[in-house]
């Protein structure tokens, strides 16, 4: 049976769905990934793993379904560059809930954002509040790709923990989903290497954080190094993408507020 939602029709919902379904939206972007990726990069990541993810998770008995993607989201950092189409702030956040005040209509109570752009996740922890207070829904966000900056190990390259963007990982695992869509030979490092012996200061996970734009690192806006990106590297990211959405859905399945 299919897990999308959407192929279904409007009474068949109803019937399909009950308190413990799990409504996963993926976000992703269509924003530039430098010249050698496609503007699709953080949609088509998003939502090849939410549905793997979802199948697997299915088939191992949890009342989990697919909403199509959300692809128009909030790259402004990408703003610059031909090809990136993105909304605003208040834009994106009113869908967001508006999605929610949507699934509220459904007998499912559990509403995921499966999320591929980093761009969306202040956002995300915002409308998550938003639409638990407004409509009373159980909400939650998880990243989409486990990507990892290239360490420097074998034919890794040494993206010195900040290849956040085009780099190695992501490419990698478009090489690995969509091969036709990633032309390497245009591929370039660009490792803002000045900034790697900072200590507090960086991108993800760090103690400070500083607003940029791709093109503040480079005229490609890319942020790491995707010159040793290789489709088997991307299968190995892919599956461990996989089965940590799985695990995530497992627990997210059976979440409560409180004590039962």
């Amino acid at each position: 049976m299919s897990r999308l939602l959407a192929e279904l029709s409007g009474p068949a919902t109803a019937r399909a769905l009950g308190p413990d379904s799990v409504l996963v939206v993926p976000t992703g972007a269509m924003e530039h990934h430098g010249p050698h990726l496609p503007l699709v990069t953080d949609s088509l990541i998003a939502e090849s793993v939410a549905t793997a993810a979802i199948e697997r998770a299915a088939a191992a008995g949890l009342d989990v379904w697919q909403l199509p993607t959300l692809t128009y989201t909030k790259s402004d950092e990408h703003s610059w560059a031909s090809g990136t189409m993105w909304v605003s702030a208040s834009t994106l956040l009113a869908t967001l809930v508006d999605l929610g005040r949507s699934v509220a209509t459904t007998p499912a109570r559990r509403l995921v954002f499966l999320n591929g752009h980093g761009g969306n996740t202040a956002l995300l922890g915002v409308a998550l509040r938003e639409i638990r207070r407004l409509h009373g829904l159980m909400t939650f966000s998880m990243p989409a790709g486990v990507q990892i900056a290239g360490a420097g190990h074998e034919d890794e390259p040494d993206e010195h923990g900040l290849g956040i963007h085009a780099g190695y990982g992501e490419t990698s695992l478009v090489m690995h989903l969509r091969p036709d869509l990633v032309d390497m030979t245009r591929a370039r490092r660009t490792v803002p290497e000045h900034i790697a012996a900072m200590t507090h200061l960086g991108f993800n996970g760090t103690t400070a954080q500083f607003g940029w734009l791709s093109n503040d690192f480079g005229p490609d806006g890319v942020i790491g190094d995707p010159t040793g990106a290789t489709a088997a590297a991307g299968a190995v990211l892919f599956d461990a993408s996989v089965r940590r959405a799985v695990d995530v859905l497992t627990e997210i399945a059976s979440f409560t507020h409180r004590t039962p």
